[in-house]
């Protein structure tokens, strides 16, 4: 399929694989998606730009950078600036088109509903998108699919409309006149609202006037504060809803000045933000955000899960607003006729964003268009980007499911700098934006949105499964049952009936099982292999201390839906235990705080008490209420008056014991060594952690996560 993106070269129209449905989603032939000339140009300015100059006026970028130094070394940085300068960028949000498909759990669409949806890096500009079903809306009976694509747009100025809470004959005032204050003009006119508008563009005050504008006012010739309360019979206006962009601290101070006592200013644009306290405190005027389509905005529970707000407390979520303003386009209430909409082919998508950008007054609505298919067709949802490599028996062929941050940041760079041992071959992704970024970078030939391009692929030896924690059981089971060795990042499965179904997998048939690997990669850690060696010569039972000061993650994060963070993360240090004491756990049980308020989560903040067959005892502290000041991990071990301690997994030390010096800048936490063994052990038909130890630790850390 083809879809539009922004990148460091500017727009490109890029084929890609058709993206999969899933639980809760609609799958939809797009006909036109609308580009928000405000949104959408920014962030495509910033994808051009360089990274010194995304980095200036800005401190987040530089922290964000140091954390990474701190966390992976120079180099780590370095891979991850060149991954991200030649990416291509999704782009758009507001999309019509016909339903081609429903996931489980979708009942009030069917194919060939004609829609409209919404969702930045969701509905974006393709010839065919996946959007969660709460973003997705019928398009009434009488509505041009092409204005029908407004709708996520429009949302935005209802929205903030909403927010005003202006009712029939009080005084709004829209300061800028582009799409969305041209929108709720309309809008507030609609709901019997007296309005007023500001800007310094003639020709747009002109175009707001003949939408219905009470009053234009050119701020580029007259004092608007002073029009505004000489229109209001000296009041003020009851509310002002900010639609502008600009940097300058001015025109939001006027919006204030604009107010009666006790009235109202409503960001929906960018202002300056340095507010003067005199322009507010007399006359106690509310300062209200606006925040996008509406209630569910950033709620993962809404969006992503499909959770209904209840009609009776949530009057009007973002779906509701959707569909409430494409219903006042078909009743008349609301006139894109009169913005002159652009319409270009999505062969013509460049020309579309840059008549935008250097003409907007032609380009208030733009929508791209796509070709209708008059005959079913099958999905493209794999394609040949690179020249087939032939096969070697010396390496592992790789195929990726999940082109995420960690598989991008961390793994594929150790996989490509050791091309006599590895080559990915394909990479598969939900999205074709991630997986074509990937393998571009990476050097991968195959993209798909297909797991069985990897599955059936007489090629591939290795399945690499990155994606989120609840998908990987289903993933590996699929993978051991097609033949193929599995890597899995951890965790290995989220639930006890996800392990019972591996298990038996394992238990059943033959012995010559594929290899499984799970991604706990601190046992190859060079500390880790020390500390073994000098614990394997013990004869007394050794008392190990481990502390993970795993930082604090607010409660709605994806990682507490998928198990949690003690089966997603703490499963690091239950198996590294097992590899260090390496005698039988006979006991394992928990013990964690309960807190009676406060952000902090009693799942993520717990003791982890191992016993072993031999006597020995080991302790995991894992918290997230700690200081982010204090190192992330730290071990002791004591045995037979000996001691070690290692550091982060920058510095071992031992007292009692001579060690060897494991000193390093950044934590060396065995991903590369990690990957040597995994070779070293599929050339030699083994597993690189016994098949038992894996299960093992899978079984301790759900039971550890249990209250």
């Amino acid at each position: 399929m083809k879809q539009v993106f922004a990148s460091p070269k500017g727009i490109q129209v890029r084929e890609t694989p058709e993206p999969s449905v899933s639980r809760g989603q609609v799958k939809i032939k797009v006909l036109y998606s609308c580009i928000s000339a405000g949104t959408e140009m920014a962030n495509i300015k910033g994808a051009s730009r360089g990274l010194v100059e995304r980095i200036k006026g800005s401190s987040e970028p530089i922290k964000q950078a140091l954390d990474i130094v701190k966390e992976q070394g120079i180099q780590g940085l370095r891979s991850k600036i060149e991954y991200s300068m030649g990416q291509l960028s999704s782009s758009g949000y507001s999309v019509s088109g016909r339903v081609v498909e429903v996931g489980a759990g979708v009942s009030d669409f069917k194919p060939g509903d004609m829609v409209s949806a919404g969702g930045a890096g969701i509905a974006v500009h393709a010839e065919y998108v996946v959007v969660p079903k709460n973003l997705v809306v019928h398009v009434p009976e009488g509505l041009s699919p092409a204005y029908a694509s407004i709708g996520t747009v429009g949302s935005i100025a209802m929205h903030g409309v909403r927010r005003a809470g202006l009712t029939l004959s009080e005084y709004g005032v829209v300061v800028g006149c582009g799409l969305m204050g041209l929108l709720a003009i309309q809008m507030m006119k609609a709901a019997g609202v007296k309005v007023a508008c500001t800007d310094v563009n003639p020709a747009r005050l002109a175009l707001a006037k003949e939408l219905g504008a009470d009053k234009v006012v050119n701020s580029a010739d007259e004092d608007p504060v002073n029009a505004i309360r000489n229109w209001t019979g000296g009041y003020g206006a009851d509310a002002v809803l900010f639609t502008a962009a600009t940097h300058s601290d001015e025109p939001l101070s006027q919006a204030f000045r604009m107010c009666r006592k006790k009235g109202k200013v409503v960001l929906l644009g960018v202002s300056g933000m340095n507010i003067n306290r005199g322009d507010i405190y007399k006359d106690e005027i509310d300062f209200l955000i606006s925040t996008s389509y509406g209630p569910g905005r950033y709620d993962p529970e809404y969006e992503s899960k499909g959770v209904e707000y209840p009609y009776a407390f949530v009057r009007w979520t973002e779906n509701r607003n959707i569909y409430s303003f494409i219903e006042l386009i078909r009743d008349g209430k609301i006139s894109i006729d009169k913005l002159s909409p652009k319409i270009y082919p999505v062969s013509e998508a460049e020309k579309a964003f840059s008549g935008i950008q250097n003409n907007p007054g032609e380009h208030i609505v733009t929508i791209i268009a796509y070709t209708e298919l008059d005959k079913a067709v099958e999905p493209v949802k794999k394609l040949q980007v690179a020249e087939p490599s032939p096969v070697k028996k010396e390496r592992i062929t790789i195929g990726l499911i999940g082109a995420g941050s960690f598989a991008n940041g961390t793994l594929l760079p150790i996989i490509a700098a050791n091309p006599d041992k590895f080559y990915l071959k394909t990479v598969v992704n939900r999205t074709g934006e991630k997986a074509l970024n990937t393998a571009k970078h990476y050097h991968a030939e195959v993209v798909s949105s297909n797991n069985d391009d990897v599955f059936n692929d007489p090629d591939i030896d290795l399945v690499m499964i990155c994606t989120r924690h609840n998908s990987h059981a289903d993933l590996v089971l699929k993978g051991l049952k097609a033949g193929k060795h599995v890597y899995v990042e951890k965790p290995l499965a989220t639930t006890s009936e996800q392990l019972e179904e591996i298990k038996a997998f394992f238990a059943e048939g033959t012995s010559n099982k594929p290899s499984l690997m799970v991604g706990f990669n601190r046992r190859f850690s060079l500390g880790a292999k020390e500390i073994k060696k000098h614990l394997d010569n013990r004869t007394a039972p050794a008392f190990i201390r481990y502390r993970m000061n795993a930082g604090f993650m607010a409660s709605d994060v994806w990682v507490h839906g998928d198990g949690g963070r003690i089966i997603g993360e703490g499963c690091h240090i239950i198996d590294l235990m097992q590899y260090l004491v390496d005698r039988e756990v006979t006991a394992c049980y928990e013990s964690h705080f309960q807190p009676k308020a406060g952000m902090y989560l009693s799942e993520d903040n717990r003791f982890i008490t191992m016993e072993f067959a031999d006597g020995s005892v080991a302790q995991v502290e894992y918290f997230s209420c700690g200081s982010k000041m204090l190192p992330k991990e730290w071990m002791e071990v004591h045995w037979e008056g000996k001691s070690i301690i290692l550091d982060d997994y920058k510095e071992l030390q031992g007292y009692g014991i001579k060690v060897k010096s494991c000193k390093t800048e950044k934590p060396a936490k065995g991903h590369k060594e990690e990957w040597l063994a995994l070779y070293d052990a599929l050339k030699n038909g083994q597993n690189a952690i016994p098949v038992e130890s894996l299960l093992k630790t899978t079984e301790l850390s759900i039971l550890a996560a249990l209250d």
